[in-house]
């Protein structure tokens, strides 16, 4: 009878606990703190399918009073329900932003890191937290993630391009991918083996995860840098991580009309424009918000031409074009070599203006007004898909040229153009670093110019 009596009792205590266990638990889960939700692994269920969309996690560094100019920039390229990721902001958005749209990317406040002990010291406040988002991003939990990728609010990526350039990557690796600064100068005072914030960088998610382990001690031996992103560049260095340079990512650390930097970009695909706020709209006809948003069209049809320059040459009149696919044709009075029209007309300054030769990381040509050299200028104006699989971009003249016709040329004047359409495949995408050709039809119009892109063939020289 008593070793029954203590059986009874014995379970009566267990299920009592069990109980009381469990309601601690669910209470403990539905009040944790955002700072420490469950950190989820990378794939493993399936870690050798390809990269998509869902396995990249955008971390977006803003203020609430910069939110209003930029916005717009960043829901140009923000696809509700499909990219994951947070805009950080650094206190709670006024009246004038609320309710806060699905337009826009679900917004996180920064951590008060005045409040952390280990942070007490700190004098730079601002770069520490723009760095510490990284931390804040990853600890957001989320589920099935390769990569983690980086940039401010006044920046716009090109989110197709993005997912094609990190799937020819290994996720499982220590991996920093980015580009470093157009100009000599702003590498020289940072580092030239540094990915610049503003353009966007990416971090495969085993290097985050091992970052996050040794974040405050981090900060704590480099708070006094500068800037987020040499903060960054300084603690992947101790742990032996370099930099994997990525041109598509761009910074932007120029001033002025950088159409001519536009016009002629590698044959590398575009993943961003940073510095929207600094530098002329690209589309001159139009606001910087609605300039992004007509390069937008453009990308949505075709992303992997995007910016991709294509040069080629009507023989008969003597004549190059330069096409930057969605956003400018050029039209030069005189057959020019290749390696002249890739270099970018400095039609920009640098960061910079005390800055001394050499300027830039790259080669560029002068403004001119020599007849031969100087480019007739057409915008990107209209998409659509067109008839045999063909997507039909329009390109309307910007200004008249104002210069007498290249004799060169046997004296013909390419001034009575003021429409080109350039004609491209719609079904089948431009392979990632090669360059393809072009023919310029038969003139149906004294007005209009029309090019059809193409595969180049075996060994085609161009010119």
């Amino acid at each position: 009878t008593l070793c029954k009596s203590l059986a009874i009792s014995g379970l009566v205590l267990f299920l009592f606990y069990t109980l009381l266990f469990n309601q601690l638990y669910n209470h403990s889960i539905t009040n944790f703190s955002p700072h420490f939700k469950v950190i989820w692994p990378a794939s493993s269920s399936n870690i050798t399918s390809p990269t998509n969309i869902n396995h990249i996690v955008f971390g977006i560094a803003g203020t609430v009073n910069g939110w209003k100019y930029r916005r717009a920039y960043v829901e140009a390229w923000w696809r509700p329900n499909v990219t994951r990721g947070y805009l950080f902001l650094e206190r709670f958005p006024s009246r004038e932003f609320l309710p806060w749209p699905p337009s826009s990317p679900p917004f996180r406040v920064n951590e008060n890191i005045t409040r952390l002990k280990s942070y007490e010291k700190i004098k730079n406040s601002f770069q520490v937290r723009v760095f510490r988002t990284i931390l804040e991003t990853f600890r957001e939990g989320d589920e099935d993630v390769r990569w983690y990728v980086m940039a401010d609010d006044d920046t716009i990526l090109f989110v197709d391009n993005l997912v094609e350039v990190l799937a020819k990557y290994d996720h499982t690796q220590y991996l920093y991918i980015g580009t470093n600064s157009e100009c000599v100068s702003s590498n020289f005072y940072a580092s030239f083996n540094m990915a610049f914030g503003g353009a966007g960088y990416a971090l495969s998610y085993p290097l985050v995860e091992a970052l996050a382990a040794k974040f405050d001690k981090c900060v704590e031996k480099y708070q006094n840098l500068y800037a987020s992103d040499l903060m960054l560049y300084s603690c992947l260095a101790d742990l032996g991580v370099t930099l994997t340079l990525e041109k598509g990512f761009h910074q932007i650390d120029l001033h002025s009309d950088i159409s001519g930097l536009l016009s002629a970009l590698p044959q590398i695909p575009v993943l961003s424009l940073h510095h929207l706020d600094v530098i002329n709209p690209i589309f001159p006809s139009m606001s910087r918000s609605k300039s992004i948003n007509h390069l937008m069209k453009a990308a949505k049809l075709d992303h992997s031409r995007l910016l991709q320059q294509t040069i080629c040459y009507d023989m008969q009149r003597n004549w190059s074009f330069s096409i930057s696919w969605g956003y400018t044709t050029h039209i030069y009075e005189s057959i020019l070599p290749r390696n002249f029209v890739v270099k970018p007309l400095e039609t920009f300054r640098p960061w910079r203006r005390s800055d001394r030769q050499p300027l830039y990381m790259f080669n560029t040509r002068g403004i001119t007004r020599n007849s031969c050299e100087a480019p007739h200028v057409f915008f990107f104006h209209s998409a659509e898909n067109s008839t045999e699989n063909k997507i039909a971009t329009t390109y309307l003249r910007a200004l008249p040229r104002n210069l007498p016709p290249c004799s060169n040329s046997g004296n013909i004047s390419a001034d009575s153009i003021n429409t080109i359409h350039v004609f491209s495949p719609a079904t089948e995408h431009k392979r990632m670093g090669k360059t393809e050709c072009c023919d310029v039809e038969k003139m149906r119009d004294v007005n209009v110019t029309d090019i059809k892109l193409r595969k180049c063939t075996k060994d085609e020289i161009s010119s």
